[in-house]
């Protein structure tokens, strides 16, 4: 009995541990940017999908502050996952999102002060969102540090392409710019496409078109790939 006690103990001892990288871990990186993108497949996250995408640059910073925000936040929940009690739990997610969100709010009024005037209330409400709040309760909670910011990571940069991609749309479609610079031509001096008769859609920059548009996307994934649409 000895001797096969000793066996299982050197095996273990030899068991080699899994790469930082392995394709497991990567998985983590890459599902949210795909097939299990928390926007269009979790669909969760739309709110601020409606409301900041009208323009790119706010989409981009909003994009950075979410992954900011989701990849330290998961790492350290699951620091503490072993020691928070299971009743306060979601306020102790709370607090620590929140105090991650008060410190890319400060960094933005301290170096981009302009655009965080822009964005305004909505750096608030990533508290809420319910993306960040979801990965804390179902992946961190029960994962190690490094996993779990991957999954942080994966989870905010799926998150963050999407809101990219509705913005670069619906900026360039409803207002002729990117970043706010004219690549379409001058709507006034009739230069570029406007010459030759095209006119932006101001719908575009409207949230219903933020939903629509969303909604466009998802449509396009579930049609290129069937094993996404869900039976009824």
């Amino acid at each position: 009995m000895a001797e096969v006690t000793e066996e299982k103990v050197v095996a273990k001892v030899k068991e080699p541990k899994e790469p930082l990288f392995s394709k497991k871990n990567k998985k983590l990186l890459t599902d949210p940017l795909a097939d299990n993108n928390p926007i269009t497949i979790q669909v969760l996250g739309i709110c601020s999908a409606l409301a900041i995408t009208a323009q790119l640059k706010p989409s981009i910073v909003m994009a950075i502050s979410v992954i900011f925000v989701l990849g330290i936040g998961n790492v350290v929940i699951s620091l503490m996952r072993n020691i928070i009690p299971s009743k306060i739990r979601i306020i102790v997610q709370l607090v620590v999102v929140a105090a991650l969100v008060i410190v890319v709010d400060q960094v933005l009024k301290a170096f981009a002060y302009t655009l965080s005037k822009e964005l305004s209330v909505f750096i608030g409400l990533i508290i809420t969102n319910c993306i960040i709040m979801g990965r804390f309760e179902a992946f961190a909670l029960g994962n190690g540090p490094w996993k779990s910011f991957l999954d942080g990571i994966g989870n905010a940069a799926g998150y963050g392409v999407l809101l990219i991609i509705v913005a670069f749309f619906r900026e360039l479609l409803g207002s002729g710019t990117l970043f706010g610079a004219k690549v379409l031509g001058d709507p006034i001096e009739k230069t570029g496409l406007y010459a030759y008769g095209y006119e932006n859609n101001g719908f575009m920059v409207l949230a219903p078109m933020a939903l629509i548009t969303v909604g466009i996307i998802i449509w396009i994934q579930r049609s290129k790939n069937k094993a996404l649409i869900e039976d009824h």
